[in-house]
């Protein structure tokens, strides 16, 4: 399967996703009212603070399975380690199921500001989460499988029918059974059944056929995963870190904000990860394979495929960032039909899609390290940034709310971009780190950045759905258009299809 039709179907498939999920907000806003969509905001943060439980093992499991593609690894060796890390997967997922199922009540009664949903409702919607998110959590293990074979196609395909019926169907189902907390998280707790079932039996038809010897020399024995456990680890730390980095405001603002005004700000910080939605197609794609390559010894093909994938990630993060600068307003407002929820909302929106942008590209040189098996300075970059972004988010949450969150989290992005990223780039791949930034990055995005700026200033949003609706065309438009034509990459490949 080539790289291009992986990217491709990735990309088709989360922005799908990202898409239709953003879409459907309203309407759980509108059947279910802003209380009910809080709690569907806490349990996607419940999700995201659930991977601490990860140790490290999903992305583990996707670079082994890369390897043993690669030819670095034996069949026995690889069968081992899978059966291992199975039994440890299966472990943590009732471990955390039975810890939040436990605590249930107590997040109910304490920690929510719950003004007219009943306490006992929202105590059994945190129990249904309870498993619903484990079960979620344990479909990465076979992800890892699947993303490591490269059967990315196979996998965008089965997301994009997921994803249609996870946040499309549900509607439907609740406007039989009611508009319910208990008939929404029913529906998606039997969802996360079926997508784990669906991904573990792709993984098993992937996964090599073992000989009867091989099978009777497989035995039972956790000692394969210390051979990857210090990588693991090294995983470990970052998602954690990751996790403290991107989710404490979150956690934080839950707790002090009302339950409706903490979905507002969901909704804000939604649309704005629509922007890392944007790039994960292309680090799922983009990790096994030079992963891959590097195990092959093609160091060369490993950094041009590291420029080209920086280039397409800043033409489309870049160009839907610029969009949401200028537009954000308009946008919401054209979304949801409230102009009090645009106004609330748009401050927020605007700070965390220039810091979500940041960190898309910033994320890079973690790609890099990934391929190589060493993270030791992605590690120490985010440990740094913990320590100093947890207080700050704190500390501006309880005092400013979501937009003093988002002051600091578009700061401090900022900061690990044309900082850190540097002194990585002269560590682990000298003499690139200039030309990466200029003409990668900065070459695309500041022209982009000027031409939004121009079609906003010369046509200012005005009143009226039909009027928003072109503003925030004309903006995405003019600046997705300047960035594929500001990329050397994007350019080129453009260009010589239309010659063909």
């Amino acid at each position: 399967m080539s790289f291009k039709r992986n990217v491709i179907a990735s990309y088709v498939s989360q922005i799908y996703t990202a898409v239709i999920g953003i879409v459907m907000l309203p309407f759980y806003i509108k059947f279910m009212g802003g209380e009910a969509y809080g709690m569907i905001g806490f349990f996607t943060m419940l999700q995201a603070w659930f991977a601490l439980l990860d140790l490290g093992l999903t992305p583990t499991i996707g670079r082994e399975t890369a390897r043993f593609n690669a030819g670095a690894l034996d069949v026995t060796a690889f069968r081992r380690l899978y059966r291992s890390l199975s039994c440890i997967f299966v472990g943590v997922a009732l471990l955390g199921a039975m810890l939040l199922y436990s605590q249930a009540a107590n997040i109910a009664s304490h920690w929510l500001k719950v003004e007219v949903v009943s306490v006992n409702d929202i105590k059994t919607a945190l129990e249904i989460i309870a498993v619903c998110v484990s079960l979620r959590w344990l479909g990465g293990l076979y992800r890892g499988i699947i993303t490591g074979f490269e059967q990315l196609v196979w996998l965008s395909g089965f997301n994009l029918i997921v994803g249609t019926l996870r946040f499309v169907m549900v509607i439907p189902v609740m406007a039989y059974f009611g508009y319910t907390l208990f008939v929404f998280f029913s529906y998606q707790l039997c969802l996360a059944l079926a997508e784990c079932l669906g991904l573990w039996v792709k993984s098993l038809r992937l996964l090599p056929v073992l000989t009867p010897i091989e099978r009777a020399a497989l035995g039972w024995s956790f000692k394969p995963v210390k051979t990857v456990l210090k990588f693991a680890l090294s995983i470990a730390f970052t998602s954690a870190v990751w996790v403290l980095v991107t989710q404490t405001d979150k956690l934080v603002l839950s707790s002090i904000l009302p339950l409706a005004d903490y979905g507002v700000y969901t909704l804000a910080v939604l649309v704005a990860s629509g922007i890392m939605i944007i790039g994960a197609p292309i680090s799922q794609v983009l990790m096994p394979r030079m992963a891959s390559l590097h195990a092959s010894g093609k160091y060369d093909e490993v950094v041009a495929i590291y420029k080209s994938s920086t280039q397409i990630v800043t033409v489309i993060a870049g160009a839907a960032a610029i969009t949401l600068i200028f537009c954000a307003k308009p946008l919401l407002y054209v979304w949801t039909g409230s102009l009090p929820v645009a106004e609330q909302a748009a401050p927020i929106l605007q700070l965390y899609a220039v810091g979500n942008a940041l960190l898309a590209i910033g994320a890079f040189p973690y790609y890099m390290q990934y391929a190589r098996g060493n993270l030791f300075y992605h590690l120490l970059g985010n440990a740094l940034m913990v320590v100093i972004i947890i207080p700050l988010i704190v500390i501006a949450a309880k005092h400013y709310g979501g937009v003093g969150a988002g002051y600091v989290w578009c700061g401090m992005n900022a900061l690990y971009l044309f900082c850190w990223v540097g002194y990585v780039h002269r560590k682990i791949i000298p003499g690139v780190h200039v030309e990466w930034l200029l003409l990668d990055v900065l070459k695309i995005f500041l022209p982009a950045l000027s031409g939004g700026f121009l079609i906003d200033y010369l046509f200012p949003a005005s009143a009226g759905t039909a009027l928003s609706v072109v503003h925030v065309l004309a903006v995405g438009g003019v600046a997705l258009i300047i960035s594929i034509f500001a990329s050397p990459f994007m350019r080129h490949l453009i260009l010589t299809r239309m010659a063909r």
